[in-house]
């Protein structure tokens, strides 16, 4: 006579949990309709958490994270700005970008000044420093695509796709 069945029963060495996320699409129709694996928001909330730690390691050694980050790469493209502008373009609040912004200014990279414009509104503009960093990010991109290896004509679908759910869902 055999064991017992959960003694013959072969162990699935696969990860559970995020890290085990099958990044195929799910054929809705073929399971649960909530199913956790059939979910875009849980597809695109690990992909975001997944990403945006995978950009750590770059961003360390030039000391931003991944927000700063974001916020001077708007800078990169325009500046100086307005901090509503700034907080519009990277669709943050006001609130939520002026720590942000004073982390870099603390870091030398950003000064804070009232608008020539409107003094009642604060305006952010690179220094030297953050001019500076500029050409070492410049890395970044290659860097990343290399890691999430990823092609470049991937990442215009991704984005073309990205931008798409991003207006359907504001509209």
């Amino acid at each position: 006579m055999s064991g017992p069945a959960s003694a013959s029963v072969p162990v699935d060495p696969s990860p559970v949990g995020p890290s085990a996320v099958d990044p195929s699409p799910v054929d809705p129709s073929a399971v649960d309709p909530l199913a956790l694996e059939s979910q875009i928001c849980f597809a695109l909330s690990v992909a975001s958490r997944s990403v945006v730690s995978a950009y750590r390691p770059v961003l360390e050694p030039m000391g931003l994270t991944h927000p700063q980050y974001l916020v001077m790469l708007a800078l990169w493209e325009q500046q100086p700005l307005a901090l509503r502008d700034l907080a519009r373009l990277l669709r943050l609040d006001p609130g939520t970008l002026s720590p942000l912004v004073k982390r870099l200014e603390v870091q030398g990279l950003v000064t804070r000044g009232r608008s020539a414009d409107d003094e009642r509104a604060l305006s952010i503009e690179l220094t030297g420093a953050g001019i500076a960093l500029r050409e070492q990010a410049e890395s970044i991109p290659g860097r990343m695509m290399a890691r999430l290896d990823v092609t470049r004509d991937e990442l215009v679908l991704l984005h073309r796709t990205m931008a798409k759910l991003i207006a359907a869902a504001e509209a």
